[in-house]
């Protein structure tokens, strides 16, 4: 490759067939067992174990490598406060005026309304943003590529490292969400892609009752 900088692959590892089938199943397991929660308890999460997750999500594929993901941890009460009100204002326009009837009908089994009181009660709130470009060495635009693929890879993996960590997390995504620009004073670049709420579940917590689509559903093998 004309240009390319290289090094050798030395991260990698290579297991024994039964080891790759038992590491596989361990995993399907362990991420069977994740629910998006609701409810939160109040009990704060250790930094260091955010700050790990976050680092996971840094190791995502991305386009030409530009990493185009930036996270914000919120655990500032006033800032949590004043994203509450916030995503609830424009939740409240969606529920009340722009959802579609059949949007609406597919949240009801789900019990999701337009009040967010975990946005205060959750510990932690991680605020994922999409950076439409960065700067050169001299200051310069430059671009980023595959951008909403990029941060998406991320999010899964912070997503899945929250989890294996031992925590629960929700999802949320009001719209607009240009709220978060403004309240954490992020730049015109950086467009939100969503605001994952993080902590340990109520001890009451329920959650909806979901089934998961089959193999064959999902997935389509040519052999």
């Amino acid at each position: 490759m004309s240009g390319a900088d290289l090094e050798p692959l030395s991260t990698y590892r290579r297991y024994p067939e039964d080891e790759m089938r038992r590491r596989a199943r361990t995993f399907l397991e362990e991420m069977s067992r994740r629910r998006t929660v609701r409810a939160f308890a109040a009990e704060p999460v250790p930094r260091e174990v955010i700050e790990d997750c976050v680092r996971v999500a840094g190791t995502a594929p991305s386009g030409a490598n530009r990493q185009p993901w930036r996270f914000v941890v919120v655990t500032d009460p006033a800032v949590k406060r004043r994203l509450r009100v916030a995503a609830e204002r424009e939740e409240r326009e969606f529920y009340e005026h722009r959802a579609p009837k059949e949007w609406l009908a597919a949240l009801a089994p789900l019990g999701t309304d337009a009040n967010k009181p975990f946005l205060e009660t959750a510990p932690c709130l991680i605020a994922v943003f999409a950076e439409r470009f960065g700067a050169d060495a001299a200051g310069g635009r430059r671009d980023n590529y595959y951008v909403t693929e990029s941060v998406g890879l991320a999010t899964g993996l912070l997503i899945a490292a929250l989890h294996h960590a031992g925590l629960a997390c929700l999802t949320h995504t009001p719209s607009p969400m240009g709220f978060l620009n403004d309240v954490l004073q992020r730049p015109e670049r950086e467009r939100p892609f969503l605001l994952l709420v993080v902590g340990y579940p109520a001890e009451d917590a329920t959650v909806p009752r979901i089934t998961r689509k089959a193999l064959p559903e999902i997935a389509t093998f040519l052999l």
